[in-house]
Parts: C-alpha cells; sequence; structure tokens
C-alpha cells in the first residue's frame, strides 16, 4: 500500500471535478452550494483512493476514479435530501 502525500494531493486536486460531476449525476434539485460540492467531492475523492489503494494496490488510476465519483454522489445524495420523501408528505398532511 503506497498512500503517499503527492496522492494524497493528487486526489484532492481530481476531487474538485468529481464533485461537479457528482453534483450532475444526483437526480433532482440539490440544496447543495458549490463550496460544499467541492468539499464533497474532495471527501469522495480521498475515500474512494483510500478504498482503491486498500483493495487493488496503487496504480488502478480508472477504478480509483470511479469508485470516487461513486462516493461522492452517494453523500451529495446524502447531504442535499436529508429527509424522506413519508416525513415530507406528513408534514404536508399536518399544514392542511
Amino acid at each position: 500500500m503506497t498512500l503517499t502525500l503527492s496522492a494524497i494531493i493528487g486526489w484532492l486536486i481530481v476531487g474538485l471535478v468529481i464533485g461537479g460531476i457528482a453534483h450532475l449525476l444526483v437526480p433532482g434539485r440539490q440544496r447543495v452550494g458549490i463550496i460544499l460540492t467541492i468539499l464533497i467531492g474532495m471527501v469522495g475523492a480521498l475515500v474512494g483512493g483510500i478504498i482503491t489503494t486498500v483493495l487493488l494496490g496503487a496504480g488502478h488510476v480508472i477504478v480509483s476514479f470511479v469508485v470516487a465519483l461513486v462516493v461522492s454522489a452517494v453523500l451529495i445524495a446524502a447531504v442535499s435530501h436529508p429527509r424522506s420523501r413519508l416525513q415530507l408528505q406528513r408534514r404536508r398532511r399536518i399544514r392542511r
């Protein structure tokens, strides 16, 4: 397992792009600003890079990119849609 400082900095830079792409992949309207999207992309890139480095070893750039993209998309969906539809329906019934 080779996880150097340069690899971590590289994944942070790639996270900028991954955050934007993940934001586009999540369906519906996201209530997440651009700064939070970039930060989530960076976190997703780091987590994806660490996961693939631990499981597969260093050098699997495309697999790491895909895993980081999936992790970022899941994080954006979790942050932008914290409530379920059932809770929203209950709230609407109470207002009526």
